[in-house]
């Protein structure tokens, strides 16, 4: 355990690389993140829907396609506000 602690004494954060940052902006980065994959995901949706529809042979296929590209444009919606109020609370907009 000595060498453990040895260790952590002698290295210090800009050494290895890891951002010594506030807690604002920690939470503004992994924020950031999750709306851009959020975004990612909601955008792959339409596209598979929309390659469902173009594909589909039964009406009933082409109703869930489109329940999924309405589902997803919600997506971006909530997204979009989400980013927007966060903004507005962490005074960046």
């Amino acid at each position: 355990m000595n060498v453990l602690s040895a260790m952590a004494q002698s290295i210090s954060a800009d050494e290895i690389n890891i951002p010594n940052g506030s807690g604002e902006q920690v939470l503004v980065i992994g924020l950031n993140l999750t709306y851009f994959v959020a975004g990612i995901i909601a955008v792959i949706i339409i596209i598979i829907a929309g390659f469902k529809i173009i594909t589909a042979s039964e009406q009933s296929k082409v109703v869930e396609a489109r329940e999924s590209i309405l589902h997803a444009i919600i997506g971006i919606v909530v997204i979009l506000s989400a980013f927007v109020i966060t903004q507005y609370f962490l005074g960046r907009f």
